[in-house]
């Protein structure tokens, strides 16, 4: 599998010991410079991007939130659905945005079967878009309270597949495990 020069070496194992080929980053690694075409940002189906990564995808990209804003308003953004925008065109490379929904309000907590609905959507997004790498950081695990080692098996079960077939998959895990 190809990396990028700088990119850590480190790859996520599954508790059977099989090397999987999903690039698992140093935790607290930030995922704006991953240089990824694709960086995931978990959100709810409100519009509401006040805390955690999701507040730093807003702050920096603002055109994209008011587009997600505009969006989950008229009911299109929803669980199991990925919201693409793409935030930079910059030869020879775009990078866009996969708001993936992990909860509905933002008070609310994640549910593990969001983020296997979301999944199965983020990879056709993926397919679709034919990138080559994508940057995904620990969905629901944060203010949405899920166990990183549930929602981190899903995303290799999930993702493996394109990962084989040349995308570089890189995998945040949250800055402390819980």
């Amino acid at each position: 599998m190809r990396r990028r020069p700088g990119t850590p070496s480190a790859r996520y194992r599954l508790n059977a010991g099989v090397i999987m080929p999903i690039i698992l980053q140093p935790p607290g690694t930030n995922l704006f410079g991953s240089g990824a075409d694709i960086l995931v940002n978990a959100v709810n189906t409100r519009g509401v991007m006040g805390a955690g990564l999701a507040l730093q995808f807003k702050q920096r990209y603002p055109s994209m939130f008011a587009a997600y804003r505009d969006r989950c308003q008229s009911a299109l953004v929803s669980i199991g659905s990925i919201d693409v925008h793409i935030v930079e065109t910059h030869s020879p490379r775009t990078v866009m945005v996969a708001n993936f929904p992990t909860k509905e309000h933002w008070r609310d907590p994640s549910k593990l079967q969001w983020i296997e609905a979301g999944l199965v959507a983020l990879r056709q997004v993926i397919i679709e878009s034919q990138a080559r790498s994508i940057a995904i950081p620990p969905l629901g695990c944060g203010l949405g309270g899920l166990d990183w080692s549930d929602v981190s098996n899903r995303i290799v079960e999930s993702l493996t597949p394109v990962a084989e077939a040349g995308v570089d998959v890189l995998l945040y895990p949250p800055a402390s495990r819980n």
